[in-house]
């Protein structure tokens, strides 16, 4: 029997990954979105997650066996946040349940389950590091426990199964993506490069010292496909990160040296890339058209606040994998190896120089 995947959200950078890993491996796959995929191979849906009718629509004449959910919304609060995003989540589960053909479906969400939502991010009683599944939830309302309680309650009234999948920052590339690590560091180093501007770590003396890890999108995309295929990982959640650790005082000086940049020394100041950036679009302006690259709008390509979120925690971020690996989960990818791949398909799209 075809198996049919439903791609929810993917334009960005997990729904994209896990779209190309299904096609590889022979899945029909249709891709949900604002704009209609152009992927070749591809069923286009378009549809706006919060619109019901708008839903039912697109979808009325598929039987996807499998959904996976890689998208969410900021709002401006956590009530807010928590509204909108388990609406969706719920929006996209009922318009599918009159098929009555799903098997699985495969949330992502991240490490705000651990660290708390964005109001209150990285503060509190927070678990003890490496996190591992079995900690609790935080006594805070979380947009992320609200979109597991929808799976939760449609998995309950429909029969399928489910898997949630929590990745530490993930690396990949998506224009126009909400959080983008990878990209906006890209687009740093390339400035910095361009006006002989130091490039200087934008975060915390923790983040600077300690040990952290990260999630490449394709890492993450075979931990869903395995754990949707795997009945002995159903019903579970699963962190995910590439399976090796490292420190930002040594990952600074790898990124540093592909730009052939000298990585400056730890800031006396705390520098953020949000005011480091604040008036660079002008900067970014010039290099585009010196170079020919084709997104002029630095805004679609950076998300300072999410980069300066993650770099300028207080606290040490490292996560525990035992569970998955326990399990049979074996892939691996070097983070270092991570970020030049994401600067190598930057260039070929002619997104940097």
């Amino acid at each position: 029997m075809t198996q049919t995947a439903l791609v929810v959200g993917a334009s960005g950078i997990v729904g994209s990954a896990i779209t190309q890993l299904l096609l590889d491996n022979h899945w029909q796959v249709a891709a949900l979105s604002r704009q209609p995929s152009t992927i070749p191979g591809v069923i286009p849906v378009a549809a706006d997650l919060q619109n019901p009718a708008s839903l039912n629509q697109a979808l009325a004449d598929l039987k996807p066996t499998h959904i996976f959910i890689t998208t969410w919304s900021r709002q401006a609060t956590e009530a807010e946040n928590i509204r909108v995003n388990a609406a969706m989540v719920r929006n996209v589960l009922d318009a599918v349940r009159p098929a009555g053909s799903v098997e699985h479906v495969a949330l992502v969400t991240g490490l705000k389950h651990y660290l708390g939502p964005f109001e209150s991010y990285g503060k509190g009683t927070l678990p003890q590091t490496p996190f591992r599944e079995e900690q609790g939830r935080l006594d805070i309302e979380n947009f992320y426990y609200a979109q597991e309680d929808e799976v939760f309650a449609a998995a309950a009234k429909d029969g399928f199964t489910w898997s949630v999948h929590r990745p530490h920052t993930v690396t990949g590339v998506a224009v126009g993506n909400a959080m983008n690590m990878a990209t906006t560091l890209a687009v740093y180093a390339t400035i910095c490069k361009a006006t002989s501007r130091p490039f200087v770590f934008p975060g915390s003396r923790v983040q600077w010292d300690s040990l952290t890890d990260m999630t490449d999108a394709r890492q993450l995309a075979k931990q869903q496909l395995w754990a949707a295929t795997t009945p002995a990982a159903a019903n579970q959640a699963f962190n995910i990160t590439n399976g090796d650790v490292f420190r930002w005082s040594w990952m600074w000086g790898q990124i540093a040296e592909y730009f052939g940049l000298q990585p400056a020394a730890f800031p006396q100041a705390h520098s953020p890339l949000e005011t480091q950036m604040a008036d660079d679009q002008a900067v970014w302006t010039k290099i585009v058209a010196e170079h020919g690259l084709k997104e002029s709008d630095i805004s679609r390509l950076i998300s300072p606040w999410h980069s300066d979120a993650d770099l300028g925690r207080p606290i040490e971020v490292v996560t525990d994998m035992s569970k998955s690996r326990a399990m049979g989960f074996s892939a691996f990818q070097a983070s270092d190896q991570a970020f030049f791949d994401v600067f190598e398909k930057l260039r070929a799209e002619r997104l940097i120089p």
